[in-house]
């Protein structure tokens, strides 16, 4: 690997050394979903608050029933109550008694045991018994999923569909979470339109800010778009310092050498501690980290498809650090490569690849070109197929690591 080539796990470490985690807001429920908790959920009673019917049928006491022994003598119970959900019974069940009784419905002082209702036949004031149950069956104890004083979602967990159904269960309209990471987002380049612009075939249409964008918003930030900087310093400085009131200020284009590149001199300028590195990978290779103020700020490649990998495998580790998240990357699978490949061994190589199941195994190919400006190769792709910098070629069979995108497969 050549000298002046920096390592993708040295930048990382660096980013995510230098990335705070952000302070907490209180929000609802309907609100919270993605978010990071920020604060331990403790039960304040159990659940469920008292023994209930798992299913619609009979409360009975056991020992009415266990001497049942053949369809042909069934053991005759009175029905004394009808106890729906949300109601409690105003009995108590005795000897040679019973309870209809609905799912979710209080269990009866005296009972021990629910028999379906389909196991028996019944009538208004009387049920016939023909198959014995097990004492305590079709019951739900009280208790049995959440303890009053157990910690039952810790601080730092996502909330998810499930959290979300606990954290109503227990009583929480509001919660504590980490704060979303306000993200800047500036395109660089005389070359640029926005998408609001006159059609001009000499124009190439701003798709990083949007990309990027909705990336920001897919790891949970609040994006900022301030639109196109046009290659002169003061143009460029001027957009930057709108940026600055954010979390994070993503700028994509003019980190690379060529005449009209002046992000770095800018990010000095204005008094940026700043790393520049040319990244051992591909795509991808120019990339810049570091702080202004107290903003942090990435200056990524200028190509669709480089800005979105340097975004994948930099910005958002460290945007969901600064949610709270302690997962911060994408899940990796293994599977079987379906071509072949080859390159120098200098680089790691992230190629765009389509994943599928076949006969039970991962297979996955690439999208087709993988040129740095070809954003069809993302838009195509589900995973990202993850080459090493010593491997030098890839045959079909090879098992190879794929960071999977969102959406799934």
């Amino acid at each position: 690997m050549k000298n002046d080539l920096t390592r993708l796990e040295d930048a990382l470490k660096t980013v995510l050394e230098t990335v705070p985690v952000l302070g907490v807001e209180k929000i609802g429920l309907l609100e919270a979903l993605g978010r990071v908790l920020a604060e331990d959920i403790i039960a304040e009673r159990d659940n469920p608050p008292w023994d209930n019917s798992a299913m619609d049928g009979f409360a009975v006491r056991h020992e009415d029933i266990k001497q049942q022994h053949a369809i042909t003598t069934p053991t005759v119970l009175q029905v004394i109550e009808d106890v729906p959900a949300g109601k409690f019974p105003a009995q108590k069940v005795g000897e040679g008694e019973a309870i209809r009784i609905m799912t979710g419905a209080p269990i009866p002082e005296g009972a021990d045991t629910v028999l379906k209702v389909e196991d028996t036949e019944h009538t208004p004031d009387s049920v016939k018994v023909f198959k014995e149950e097990p004492r305590g069956a079709n019951i739900r104890l009280r208790g049995e999923d959440v303890r009053k004083g157990d910690c039952i979602i810790p601080s730092g967990k996502a909330i998810r569909p499930a959290e979300a159904g606990m954290l109503a269960i227990l009583a929480k309209p509001f919660v504590f979470v980490y704060q979303r990471p306000r993200v800047a987002v500036l395109s660089t380049g005389d070359e640029l339109a926005d998408l609001d612009e006159r059609f001009n075939e000499e124009k190439i249409i701003n798709s990083n800010s949007y990309g990027i964008a909705a990336a920001v918003q897919e790891a949970g930030g609040l994006p900022i778009l301030l639109g196109i900087a046009k290659d002169q310093p003061e143009a460029l400085k001027a957009k930057i310092r709108q940026g600055l009131n954010a979390d994070i200020l993503v700028l994509s284009g003019g980190v690379s050498m060529g005449d009209y590149d002046f992000t770095k001199p800018v990010f000095q300028e204005l008094g940026g501690e700043m790393n520049f590195w040319k990244l051992a990978i591909r795509p991808g290779q120019p990339v810049a980290f570091g702080k202004i103020g107290k903003t942090l700020a990435f200056g990524l490649p200028g190509n669709p498809v480089s800005s979105m990998v340097t975004f994948e495998q930099l910005v958002r580790p460290a945007m969901l650090k600064m949610c709270g998240h302690t997962v911060l990357h994408r899940p990796v699978v293994q599977a079987l490569f379906q071509e072949r490949f080859s390159k120098r061994p200098d680089r790691r190589h992230f190629l765009r690849g389509v994943l599928w199941m076949e006969n039970d195994m991962l297979m996955v190919r690439t999208t087709g070109s993988q040129g740095s400006g070809i954003l069809t190769s993302m838009v195509k792709a589900n995973g990202l197929i993850d080459v090493p910098v010593e491997v030098e070629k890839l045959k079909p069979g090879d098992v190879v690591n794929v960071q999977v995108l969102g959406g799934g497969f």
